[in-house]
């Protein structure tokens, strides 16, 4: 039964079903509204480029955003990463793809901060410690905030830390993480700074 699968999460078993019904709950919130009730909509970019001699990554997300509530925008969201890296002691080169897609919601606040949540189904290559296999599907959610402001009505920034709940093994965000324990072990927490354009 498709119920008794399990995700690992941090080695704790979370039943498929539980995240199910995250992502039906996210995107509920986010486009089951009634149509009177959306007050305009966006296109949200975000992402990330770094290059060295020895290899380099580069990551776009978009996110399309429905304005409800005054202050609420949700909506669904894609992702593509690129990553590449040259072996300096035997000259071979290896790259691969990440890609997927989620859904995401937010709250602004007095033009000055934000909080939400982003949730994302990504299909990857890389293995428990970072190394190359067999391709599958994890899933991360971010929930946190930071700062949200409108310039000229034009275009806004946010810049913001965010958590991942979720926390897989190999997830493409580890190379991300800024934080460490006192053993060494990463927390998930990566900056996200996006950029958000009205459309109508």
């Amino acid at each position: 039964m498709l119920t008794d699968f399990f995700l690992i999460f941090d080695e704790k078993p979370i039943r498929m079903k539980k995240l199910n019904l995250l992502l039906f709950t996210v995107l509920y919130l986010s486009t089951g509204i009634k149509a009177q009730n959306i007050q305009g909509t966006e296109i949200g970019l975000d992402g990330f480029f770094s290059a060295s001699t020895n290899g380099g990554n580069f990551s776009l997300g978009a996110k399309y955003g429905l304005n409800f509530a005054d202050n609420f925008i949700g909506g669904p969201s894609v992702r593509y990463q690129r990553s590449w890296n040259k072996n300096v002691f035997t000259n071979q080169q290896s790259s691969y793809n990440v890609y997927g897609a989620g859904g995401f919601i937010h709250a602004r606040f007095f033009d000055v901060l934000f909080a939400g949540a982003e949730l994302e189904f990504l299909k990857t290559p890389l293995g428990t410690f970072g190394t190359l296999g067999q391709k599958s599907w994890i899933t991360t959610c971010f929930i946190g905030g930071g700062y949200s402001q409108e310039f000229n009505e034009s275009w806004r920034l946010n810049v913001g830390i965010m958590y991942d709940v979720v926390n897989s093994v190999n997830s493409p965000f580890r190379q991300g993480y800024f934080l460490k324990k006192e053993n060494g072990a990463l927390i998930p927490v990566i900056y996200r700074i996006a950029f958000f354009f009205p459309i109508s």
